[in-house]
């Protein structure tokens, strides 16, 4: 058995961190799928030491405790993407898709829920493959894997990897074709020839007018003489990730205290949000969203890897059946939201696209919502709007409002 000490499990996790991406890139319906490559690298071990427990040996003893911090920077990060001046940005269009997102990461729990009492399952195995690992996708799954543990789900973990993945690959494999029918059969494109380009042009400037305004070139760094302007926005940056996972502490203290159970990530994610929203007001930090999106996702990536290399697949096999029905409902009420999405969002070209995106993140990831919506696009034309609102949602928006969602449900039925 080999032993790896703090610094060697980061170090070797960052290492099959990129063996996932060269798999990807070699094996391309991987790709395609938008499956993560921390998940690939991850997985990989975590299949090599299920096959050598099946032999009676164990390959590694790891050291994972940075795996905790890691997981909550990655949601920090996501805590300081909720600024209500970028919220407005979007205007009408982004509330309304956000809140209609919010109402289906609700639908979503009380499904699983309905669905997994029949089995005689622990009920909140149906919470877990819901919002928790479809809107959420796999990094959130993880990281509210102990809570689900704790309140009595077997393999948690296991269980949210694969609900993830499952909903990774539907989210990719049936949001285009249902928003090609919806186009389809209501006769819709988008502007083509020359129109498209003015078009396209003409919506994306007035995109980057008011995003220049409320959110992009980043604040000044204020930079203090002698000091190399990258390197003191990068450092600025990560000691306000410190400090509000400091600050984060204390609140989800407070809130045990209180008899209320939270995860790690929730006091991080709302001390993140209000130090956002009071440098949007004042200007006193001048922070660096872009900066802040780069470093959560270094951390989110090392994270989901020393999340899979300890995984117990073993612990999922009696819970095949339940699962499979819990993600098969799952996947139905995504699918009868495509109507709903394109009646909502104006029954136009731009709302079918926005239907392909929904799909996406809402079983999958935002990378799967984004590859939808690119594979309309290129048959039927620019749809700026939809490319404007999907995201904003999908990256920002909802994952901060589903975890409160998540945290709620299992204190309502634990």
């Amino acid at each position: 058995m080999l032993k790896l000490d703090l610094v060697h499990t980061v170090a070797f996790a960052g290492l099959l961190l990129f063996v996932g991406y060269a798999i990807r890139r070699a094996i391309p319906p991987l790709a395609r799928y938008n499956i993560p490559a921390p998940v690939i690298g991850g997985l990989l071990v975590s299949f090599a030491i299920v096959a050598a427990r099946g032999r009676g040996v164990t390959l590694f003893e790891f050291d994972t405790t940075l795996q905790t911090p890691l997981m909550i920077a990655f949601f920090t990060s996501i805590g300081f993407g909720a600024s209500l001046s970028l919220l407005r940005v979007g205007g009408p269009q982004v509330l309304l898709f956000f809140g209609v997102a919010t109402v289906f990461a609700v639908l979503q729990n009380v499904v699983g829920y309905l669905v997994a009492l029949p089995f005689g399952v622990d009920p909140l195995l149906g919470v877990l493959a819901g919002s928790v690992t479809l809107t959420g996708g796999p990094a959130t799954g993880l990281a509210f894997a102990p809570l689900f543990e704790a309140a009595g789900v077997q393999g948690a973990a296991s269980v949210a990897v694969a609900a993830a993945m499952v909903g990774i690959v539907a989210g990719g494999v049936i949001g285009a074709p249902i928003a090609t029918c919806i186009i389809e059969r209501h006769g819709l494109h988008g502007p083509r020839g020359m129109a498209a380009e003015v078009v396209a042009a003409d919506e994306m400037a007035r995109v980057a007018e008011h995003v220049g305004e409320e959110r992009l070139p980043d604040p000044p760094a204020n930079v203090p003489a002698g000091e190399d302007e990258e390197s003191y926005v990068l450092l600025k940056n990560v000691v306000a990730i410190l400090a509000a996972m400091w600050v984060g502490s204390w609140i989800s203290a407070w809130f045990t205290s209180v008899g209320v159970t939270l995860p790690a990530t929730i006091g991080a994610m709302l001390a993140a949000a209000a130090i956002r929203n009071l440098d949007d007001f004042t200007g006193w930090i001048g922070l660096s969203q872009r900066t802040i999106d780069d470093l959560g996702n270094a951390a989110l990536s090392l994270f989901i890897v020393l999340a899979l290399m300890t995984l117990k697949l073993w612990e999922i096999a009696g819970l095949a059946l339940p699962l499979f029905a819990i993600l098969a409902a799952q996947i139905g009420l995504i699918v009868l939201s495509f109507w709903l999405i394109f009646r909502v969002m104006g029954r136009d070209y731009d709302a079918a696209v926005m239907s392909g995106g929904f799909c996406g993140f809402m079983l999958g990831t935002t990378a799967n919502a984004m590859a939808n919506m690119r594979s309309l696009v290129e048959r039927y034309g620019p749809a700026p709007r939809a490319f404007l609102v999907v995201p904003m949602v999908g990256a920002f928006f909802i994952d901060f409002t589903n975890a409160v969602i998540i945290t709620v449900f299992v204190n309502l039925w634990r």
